[in-house]
């Protein structure tokens, strides 16, 4: 491999061990504090969780990405699948390691007002994250090694010290703060490579990246299309990797998608915050916190004028073009994070507040068009199902760590999944 990695940090049970760390090292420092079940987790099994983010379903095609193509066909694939509301990358990252709804693990979207810091922030703390995940349980309860390899900085920030082996994004780009998907595979190839983790959870951040960005992308989507190459290309990098290194017969790998992609038009542009503030009742206790394809609507005034506030949100949103519906956040099961109104955009459309230059992204999800996605499962382990298509069921990212889980043995959290195993196409002894 390249020095990429060895130029960063990778936490290793907490503690920052630069470049790479023996085997030996790693049983010490991961093993600290555990508490391992006394049932053994099946010993012929890797699982490997790779995110291509923000990539649509129509986008999983021989001419596009014939690898990933390649591997869906051969292995198990969900034509009904969906990101679950907000369709953005925390909250469906958030489901897919949780298994529960956002009003469960706190992240309901990328942005929310928090009324501690007076402003919209992004949920990129580890300690937003309030359900136990796989990563953690499988580490603590089972004693296994896991490993995060997240392209994103919010995201690496969200799962801080879930995983045995955290690799620390780099290089970041500026702007988009994401490390591109070479550097990323590397850093993937590495790690398993060096530490045989049982499972991993890697995000792909190019296609979403260059997808938010690229002005082609209502017709003919130039840019994107060759971040899908590329991200297409570095997929079959690692499994290339896993057949050579004799890890492919033991690996399972579960590949989606976190959401998928709208653009609009450089007019196709919705603004809440004028409209709500000019109306008496509302203006100056109105807080938006701004999500693209969403606006999370608070209404912070008198408790005991909100129904009324509520209503007034949503019949003025409703009159603003561009805006397709709105919705209280218990419709979604998002949480009290997510405020007092979730107001969609229309395909085609954007939302930026407060200003018209506050989002000047075409690209944009978390909206209703944005929610299907790509979901296969693939791999050389023997349980995976080959050639199957699955229509009869819905996937969603929420379902990813139900099915690790199942996978191992590993019990559900306290409460339950709000998502479901998804082994119909698994052969689980």
């Amino acid at each position: 491999m390249s020095g990429a990695l060895s130029r960063r940090n990778v936490l290793i049970g907490g503690t920052a061990i630069a470049g790479g760390i023996g085997l030996a090292g790693l049983a010490r420092s991961g093993a600290a504090g555990a508490q391992v079940a006394t049932a053994t987790a099946r010993a012929d099994l890797d699982v490997h969780v790779l995110v291509v983010d923000g990539m649509r379903p129509d986008e999983l095609n021989a001419s596009l990405t014939p690898n990933l193509t390649g591997l869906a066909a051969d292995g198990t694939r969900y034509q009904n699948a969906s990101a679950i509301m907000v369709a953005e990358t925390l909250p469906n990252h958030a489901a897919m390691m949780t298994g529960v709804l956002p009003y469960r693990n706190g992240v309901p979207a990328n942005k929310i007002y928090d009324p501690e810091v007076g402003d919209e922030r992004e949920l990129g703390r580890a300690s937003d994250l309030r359900a136990s995940t796989v990563l953690g349980r499988l580490r603590t309860e089972l004693g296994l090694t896991t490993a995060s390899v997240l392209s994103k900085d919010y995201l690496h920030g969200l799962f801080g010290g879930q995983a045995s082996v955290e690799w620390d994004p780099f290089p970041l780009l500026p702007i988009t703060d994401h490390a591109p998907d070479h550097f990323t595979t590397e850093a993937l190839i590495q790690i398993v490579g060096e530490h045989s983790p049982r499972m991993t959870f890697t995000n792909l951040g190019d296609v979403d990246r260059v997808g938010h960005m690229d002005v082609s992308g209502t017709s003919i989507r130039i840019a994107r299309h060759a971040a899908l190459r590329g991200t297409d290309a570095a997929v079959q990098k690692f499994v290339d990797f896993l057949r050579a290194s004799g890890r492919w017969e033991r690996s399972v790998l579960i590949v989606l998608a976190d959401h998928s992609m709208d653009w609009s038009s450089p007019l196709g542009l919705i603004g809440l915050d004028h409209p709500l503030n000019t109306d008496p009742a509302l203006a100056g206790r109105i807080r938006i916190a701004q999500n693209g394809g969403v606006d999370l609507v608070y209404f912070v005034g008198d408790d005991a004028e909100r129904a009324d506030a509520v209503e007034r949100i949503k019949r003025i949103a409703l009159g603003v073009p561009g805006v397709e519906s709105v919705h209280s956040p218990a419709e979604f099961d998002l949480g009290d994070l997510a405020g007092d109104v979730v107001a969609l955009c229309a395909p085609g459309w954007r939302f930026s507040d407060p200003t018209p230059l506050s989002n000047l992204i075409p690209g944009n999800h978390g909206h209703t068009v944005t929610l299907p996605i790509p979901f296969f499962v693939a791999g050389g382990h023997p349980m995976v199902g080959r050639g199957l298509e699955i229509t009869d069921v819905q996937a969603r990212t929420m379902d990813v760590a139900p099915t690790v889980a199942s996978l191992f043995g590993l019990s559900a959290p306290e409460g339950g999944w709000d998502g479901a195993s998804r082994i119909e196409g698994l052969v689980v002894a």
